[in-house]
């Protein structure tokens, strides 16, 4: 089909060419005047370009310098939009992660200024603030905005824990898991609360779906595998620790435990071979602690020494690890070393319990039995709560007493220990034996035997009962004797 033009289309198409023509003359006539212009001031245009360059070049880098850090670039974005509550935020964001908590708070707060409905504002502030009356009303508001709010649900069910509000907590965590079904933290939140009520099976339940709806979180494995072991099935609670450092290699928390549950069963190889790994991801005192009771209990004292003083040289505050360096010291003989750094703990806290047991079996080694029986009367004298400590002290003042042959007084200690913790086989064992010495063989079978029912295997005891039997045999006889 043929195809004719109408006047009109011929028309704008000349219009069209014609004002295309028009623009490159203007263009090229601008452009003379402005080399005219440029060249009466001794510009060149490659020189104006060349200026042109550079500052964009100039801005460029300063820019460049903006995207070099998160910290920076969130800066850059508070100067830039200094009124926008999401800039605020968000770089209140990054210094609570860089623990600059001052610094997040104002943020923070400026941000809720500008736009007082950020809920995930306010539970932030909550979880930095120090006032615990101040960081509930936080996380209140932050659920008053909005009900939902997993995160908010999860620090106040936590800090209502920590008042010992634990129904109101467990609403709080259940809900905090029901609106976050992948918040793996809120699952063992609450399973731990459940446990410290006893709830054991409903704690289970809830490590149970945290593991299936999380499954690849580590410390989900590593707190069920705790909870495993407190609950008395360590066999299980194996693989879970297995699995939290097959999900995070580095996770060397879960190491120390598994360490932990082959040294509770006596496989005492496999649990050093855990704590050196995890002392491979990080040389930290809480992991060389383990190893050096580890040494100190199979008695390899010199490699006791070394893993405990690098311990205490990483926490130089820690009181129990000093305690236990200088235990691994008097062990090993050095006990004027152990003395005085116990005495040094002393000066620090002076209700140091376990300082004044040490310093007694220090003393006791060093045939100062009155000053060991000191030591124990001042650890006495700060009134432990737990009456198997007490009785222990008691058990502990009765050997300073024994040593001292003031067995009268040696056994009403051991008494009183018995008397607090039945279990003592010790303490009836040096009942029997003091009963023993006296000629009274009636009593002393007795105690013998109560402590002979707390360790059956014990070689010392059965001897004891033997030289009894063999002297009520000889009393017999000589009585028969004396009868005929």
């Amino acid at each position: 089909m043929q195809c004719y033009c109408c006047c009109s289309c011929q028309g704008l198409e000349a219009e069209t060419a014609w004002s295309d023509m028009g623009y490159c003359i203007l263009f090229v006539h601008g452009l003379k005047k402005l080399t005219t212009w440029l060249n009466k001031w001794r510009i060149t245009v490659l020189t104006l370009f060349a200026l042109l360059l550079l500052l964009f070049s100039w801005k460029t880098v300063k820019q460049n310098e903006i995207w070099l850090s998160r910290e920076s670039l969130f800066s850059s974005g508070v100067r830039t939009l200094p009124h926008n509550a999401k800039v605020h935020y968000n770089y209140a964001n990054f210094l609570k992660d860089q623990g600059r908590n001052v610094e997040a708070i104002y943020h923070y707060k400026t941000a809720l200024k500008l736009y007082p409905r950020h809920a995930s504002a306010l539970n932030n502030l909550g979880t930095l603030t120090k006032d615990v009356v101040e960081a509930k009303d936080y996380y209140r508001r932050a659920l008053q905005l909005n009900p939902q709010h997993n995160r908010a649900l999860f620090n106040l069910g936590n800090l209502l824990k920590s008042q010992g509000k634990k129904e109101e907590a467990v609403i709080l965590l259940r809900d905090s898991i029901k609106y976050g079904s992948d918040f793996a933290d809120a699952y063992s939140s609450l399973a731990s609360l459940l446990a410290e009520q006893e709830r054991l099976k409903e704690a289970e339940e809830v490590y149970k779906a945290g593991i299936e709806n999380c499954p690849e979180s580590s410390d989900l494995h590593n707190n069920y595998g705790v909870f495993l072991v407190d609950t008395g099935a360590p066999e299980r609670a194996v693989s879970h620790y297995r699995q939290a450092i097959h999900l995070s290699p580095t996770h060397h928390v879960a190491m120390v435990n598994l360490g932990r549950l082959h040294r509770s069963l006596g496989q005492n190889k496999e649990a050093e071979a855990w704590y050196k790994r995890a002392l491979k991801v990080s040389r930290k005192a809480e992991i060389l602690s383990p190893l050096g009771a580890l040494y100190y209990n199979t008695g390899r004292y010199e490699e006791a020494l070394q893993v405990y003083r690098e311990a205490a040289l990483l926490q130089p505050s820690n009181k129990e690890t000093r305690l236990a360096l200088a235990q691994v010291l008097a062990m090993m003989g050095r006990t004027k070393e152990a003395e005085k750094m116990t005495n040094h703990i002393l000066d620090e806290d002076v209700e140091c319990l376990e300082c004044y047991r040490l310093l007694s079996a220090i003393y006791s080694k060093q045939e100062h039995y009155a000053k060991a029986l000191e030591a124990i009367d001042k650890a006495l004298q700060l009134k432990p709560k737990d009456p198997k400590i007490i009785s222990e002290l008691f058990f502990t003042k009765g050997n300073q007493l024994r040593e001292q042959n003031l067995l009268d007084e040696a056994f009403e200690n051991y008494k009183r220990a018995v008397e607090l913790n039945s279990d003592q086989a010790q303490a009836w064992m040096n009942m029997g034996g003091i009963e023993h010495i006296k000629g009274n063989y009636i009593t002393a079978r007795d105690y013998y035997e109560k402590a002979l029912q707390l360790v059956p295997n014990s070689k010392l005891l059965k001897e004891n009962l033997a030289k009894l039997d063999r002297l009520e045999k000889r009393f017999q006889e000589v009585q028969e004797k004396d009868q005929t």
